[in-house]
């Protein structure tokens, strides 16, 4: 019933010059099957179906392929999400098979005024990033492309995919592709916001490795972007997210990757309770007397001193009584175990250890069971640019030491039953890893080669979307004392990884890339995009128009 209504009452607002024969002849031919339809009583009411034009102009053109509120497919798909800040009410779901129906969609959308969502992997836990409210939430799940070249030196593959999947489906050819680092995460938002992935210092970003983006552009048209063809483009998608149009296919590099040796290796109870013990110093005063752990001292010196490039570690700090901290290491080598570079870690008395030899897909699952579906979420990002051990240490303490000692104003704000996880991730961005990227070509972010950056990331974790905004201004206030701190030890950087960022740092996110590339992407969007649509009509995630 609620099509047949809809559809009667929109038609009177419909006065599309190319779509309104045919939308008047599907919404008659709907109108026929139902009892009732009755007008539109308000003007707010007018405007709520002027909202819902572009799910009846894609019915029209694409009828098996858009689905409504209390459809099976509706629901799946509208659930289809990581989190639940993701779930919101789209006043339809549209589930296109190829780039031609996207780019047909692409002009019903522009023509009938509609605002709209795209989602890929569905892992990005910001509110509006890959969902909409009364709007058409286009879905990528049928865009199922997994090909690889007749040599096998190139994997085309479709933005349905999470990377768990890809890993998978790749295992039996003994190839790997730069991805995810957790199976759940899609494909295309981590290689739109760059990729961070295990093999950085060898390959630099995820996008890097991407040759050729096949590209739905905002007049509709199909177009490649690679080294030789739309050029500009390439590198506004590496890192550039969705402000260009929507890219329906990744040609990405392979290389031999049958098994690595890996694990999550949690420190013993001794080394825990001495975790950064500070005086009762000021949160954004560095305790130069302070007795530092060891997993402390080793992620320093890894920062700066990393020699192997088929290294990689995610330090970790989860909040709990006492605190649990851990490193997520990993080797890319079927024979070696306890590289010497990992030493600085492993030589720590641990209470737990899954490091073995394992297949990616089987580590990315391992690494997933973090990923808890169904609850509340918040990534929030941030970037220290060190040069020697004692910045990379001082930076490493103060983010530590503010992140915690905070944590307390926010078990005061709400009930601490209700937080599942409180965490905080460091990300080494080491000179083997910008050498890497910047020998690939450039790509959008920004970042100097002849540097080392030290990203982190704040997670949280809770039940009660009527909590919500407590944590988002609990993270935003971190952040800030955060910045000021390094700004005032003199390693502050203000870029971001996007994948681990927070809607509370979309206004102005890419200043972090640099002015000179912030200008560039502005120039090419306007250029691909002159209407400006996804800045207007595809309002969610990170976007150029959202500046400060």
């Amino acid at each position: 019933m609620y099509i047949f209504t809809l559809l009667g009452l929109a038609l009177g607002l419909c006065s599309l010059s190319n779509l309104g024969s045919a939308v008047a002849a599907t919404g008659a031919n709907l109108i026929s099957r139902s009892s009732t339809a009755s007008q539109p009583q308000t003007s707010a009411q007018a405007a709520e179906l002027t909202l819902n034009l572009g799910c009846i102009g894609l019915t029209t053109s694409s009828w098996t392929n858009v689905f409504y509120p209390n459809s099976d497919v509706y629901e799946y798909e509208n659930r289809n999400f990581w989190s639940l800040t993701e779930v919101l009410a789209p006043s339809c779901v549209f589930r296109p098979t190829s780039a031609k129906e996207i780019g047909n969609a692409i002009k019903v959308l522009e023509s009938t005024k509609t605002k709209f969502a795209v989602r890929g992997g569905g892992h990005m836990g910001i509110t509006g990033a890959n969902n909409i409210n009364d709007g058409v939430l286009m879905v990528m799940s049928n865009m199922t492309t997994f090909q690889l070249s007749q040599d096998q030196s190139v994997l085309s593959v479709g933005p349905s995919f999470r990377w768990g999947d890809v890993y998978g489906l790749l295992e039996p050819s003994g190839l790997a592709v730069q991805g995810g680092r957790l199976s759940p995460i899609g494909v295309p938002g981590l290689l739109l916001g760059g990729g961070i992935s295990f093999y950085g210092n060898a390959r630099g970003f995820a996008c890097d490795d991407i040759i050729n983006y096949e590209i739905v552009l905002a007049n509709g048209s199909v177009q490649d972007a690679n080294k030789s063809s739309n050029s500009d483009l390439y590198f506004a998608l590496k890192g550039g997210s969705s402000n260009f149009g929507i890219v329906t296919r990744f040609d990405i590099e392979t290389f031999p990757g049958a098994k690595v040796w890996a694990g999550v290796y949690s420190v013993s109870a001794e080394y825990i309770s001495a975790f950064l013990e500070v005086s009762t110093a000021s949160s954004t005063t560095y305790c130069h007397e302070c007795k530092l752990t060891k997993l402390q001292k080793a992620t320093a010196n890894y920062s700066i001193n990393a020699k192997d490039p088929k290294s990689a570690v995610i330090p970790a700090v989860v909040a709990g009584d006492p605190n649990v901290a851990a490193a997520i290491l990993f080797y890319n080598s079927d024979v070696v175990s306890f590289p010497d570079d990992l030493l600085p870690f492993t030589n720590i008395p641990s209470i737990s250890s899954t490091l073995a030899f394992k297949t990616l897909q089987e580590f990315s699952d391992e690494t997933a069971v973090v990923v808890v579906p169904d609850l509340n979420d918040l990534f929030a990002s941030g970037t220290i640019r060190v040069t020697n051990y004692q910045q990379a240490l001082t930076g490493i303490n103060l983010i530590y030491q503010i992140f915690f000692d905070r944590i307390p104003v926010l078990y005061a704000a709400m009930p601490k039953e209700n937080i599942t996880i409180i965490e905080i991730d460091w990300e080494p961005l080491t000179s083997l890893w910008l050498q890497a990227s910047a020998a690939k070509g450039p790509n959008a972010l920004g970042l100097d080669p002849t540097q080392i950056y030290i990203c982190y990331a704040q997670v949280v974790e809770w039940t009660g979307a009527q909590y919500d905004q407590i944590v988002y201004k609990w993270a935003a206030e971190n952040e800030e004392a955060i910045v000021a701190a390094t700004k005032e030890a003199g390693i502050y950087d203000p870029f971001h990884y996007m994948g681990d960022s927070a809607g509370f740092q979309i206004p102005g996110f890419y200043d972090g890339y640099g002015r000179d590339n912030e200008a560039k992407l502005e120039a090419i969007s306007k250029k691909y995009d002159p209407k400006r649509i996804f800045q207007t009509l595809m309002p969610g995630g990170f976007k150029l128009s959202h500046r400060t």
